[in-house]
């Protein structure tokens, strides 16, 4: 069982992966994350020609799948973690040469886009980590096109609470606590979808994760 500085370590890393041990970590969270990921894209229902934003997309080792949804959709990545920018656009440098893929950093709360510029949002395992929600909700509402839709995939509160490395950091959520927020920024409550997949942990250990994906729509 890892000790406390172990897993405070660890919990840094999953909030902004850095050095060597972030590639590691950022790894494993593109594999162990894949369900959840793919769950997101799959509600987004992409469309035609639609801009697509990420926040906290790591290293972005799903891009293929996104785009694969549609072949002239355009994918817009934002990241607090140099590293993973850095490591996202080295690992996608064909679709960022074709002007399919971007990424850039941002601070956690103000978008660096224009108001209505997205049709379709998401984001996987990031709120947790969201310093001012209410302030990132406003944000997120300010950038989405009108009908256009967001969603918001995070592993429920009775699960994330039985790991060792939440305590470090993690503010954790439950479905309520997540439409409560969006509602407070006006976006509206298109879908709620859980589902339970096995998984091996960060510490290594097999378990039974639920997952939830909010599907908010302006």
């Amino acid at each position: 069982m890892p000790n406390e500085q172990e897993l405070s370590e660890l919990a840094a890393q999953l909030r902004r992966p850095h050095g060597e041990k972030g590639i590691e970590v950022a790894s494993m969270m593109n594999e162990t994350n894949q369900k959840m990921t793919h769950h997101a894209i799959d509600l987004l229902k992409i469309g035609p020609r639609e801009n697509v934003l990420e926040l906290g997309h790591g290293n972005c080792g799903h891009l293929s799948y996104l785009l694969n949804q549609q072949n002239d959709s355009t994918y817009y990545g934002i990241e607090m973690a140099e590293l993973m920018t850095n490591e996202a656009q080295r690992i996608n440098r064909d679709f960022i040469d074709c002007g399919r893929a971007s990424f850039q950093l941002y601070d956690g709360v103000n978008i660096p886009f224009s108001n209505d510029y997205f049709d379709k949002i998401f984001t996987v395992n990031t709120i947790y980590f969201w310093t001012d929600p209410t302030a990132l909700f406003v944000e997120l509402h300010r950038v989405t096109k009108p009908n256009g839709i967001v969603n918001i995939t995070f592993a429920q509160r009775d699960f994330m609470e039985k790991l060792p490395f939440t305590p470090f950091g993690f503010e954790l959520y439950d479905t309520n606590k997540v439409t409560s927020l969006a509602e407070q920024s006006a976006f509206k409550i298109s879908d709620v979808q859980s589902l339970n997949e096995q998984i091996k942990s960060k510490t290594g250990d097999l378990v039974t994760r639920e997952f939830t994906t909010v599907t908010l729509y302006k």
